[in-house]
């Protein structure tokens, strides 16, 4: 692999052996039965994500990767293997103590919004802000990814951008220790994706947030530390970024 950039301003992190691994994943498997079908979403994976880092996770649809994102967010349990989040066995952890987890330590931002319509936006973030124990001010939360001005909108009166744009400041309002995107801008033109990529940067690069976003778009692992490449259900390839691109500069 080739090595890292020493610019501290492109995002770059210390080696792997001198940061803490905030998720170890060993053996992970995970089998869904479809009636008389077996499908083997996850066939074995081991992956580690390092404190600080932008990972991407690339692969084609049906490659488990949004399987792997939901195990480690605590959203779904593996067959088999094990998870760590620090030194937690999240493969441990009954349903109660999953939703603790996932109340306290993660954010999600999805390829779908989820806002609730009769909200403004400034309202829909405050639903997570309301049950966090140190959250941003909605507000807050809002100005981070551009939409300070927009605060008093309702959904429909947000583009599908700004929408996301909201989804992430929800997702980020909890003060999260970790970001996860499932196709955050799957549902999104080049243009308006290439701001929604930006403000996933910054949040990484400007709170720490460690960060994973799962993609089918090649394009989009530019801008990540490392990329971890992901094809039925077992992962093909792990690259490390020896310069990253600035989200703003991707094109596809």
């Amino acid at each position: 692999m080739s090595g890292a950039s020493p610019d501290a301003e492109q995002g770059d992190l210390l080696p792997e052996l001198e940061r803490r691994a905030v998720f170890r994943a060993r053996g992970l498997t995970k089998v869904y039965h479809m009636g008389e079908v077996d499908v083997h979403a996850l066939r074995g994976v081991d992956l580690d994500l390092f404190e600080g880092e932008l990972m991407v996770l690339l692969g084609p649809s049906g490659s488990g990767k949004s399987t792997l994102l939901n195990i480690l967010g605590g959203l779904d349990v593996p067959s088999g293997g094990s998870v760590h989040y620090l030194d937690h066995d999240l493969t441990q952890n009954d349903d109660a103590a999953l939703t603790r987890y996932r109340r306290e330590h993660v954010g999600f931002v999805f390829q779908f919004y989820n806002l609730i319509p009769s909200l403004t936006a400034r309202e829909n973030v405050a639903l997570v802000t309301e049950i966090s124990s140190n959250p941003m001010r909605p507000e807050e939360a809002l100005e981070l990814v551009g939409l300070g001005e927009r605060k008093d909108h309702f959904p429909a009166q947000l583009s599908g951008g700004e929408q996301q744009r909201v989804a992430i400041a929800r997702a980020v309002a909890k003060r999260p220790d970790v970001l996860l995107c499932d196709e955050p801008t799957g549902a999104l033109d080049v243009k308006t994706g290439v701001i929604v990529l930006s403000v996933i940067e910054r949040i990484n690069r400007e709170l720490g947030t460690t960060t994973a976003v799962i993609t089918h778009n090649a394009v989009i692992s530019k801008m990540a530390d490392r990329v971890v490449s992901l094809s039925d259900g077992l992962i093909h390839g792990v690259e490390r970024n020896a310069h990253k691109a600035a989200a703003h500069s991707l094109e596809w």
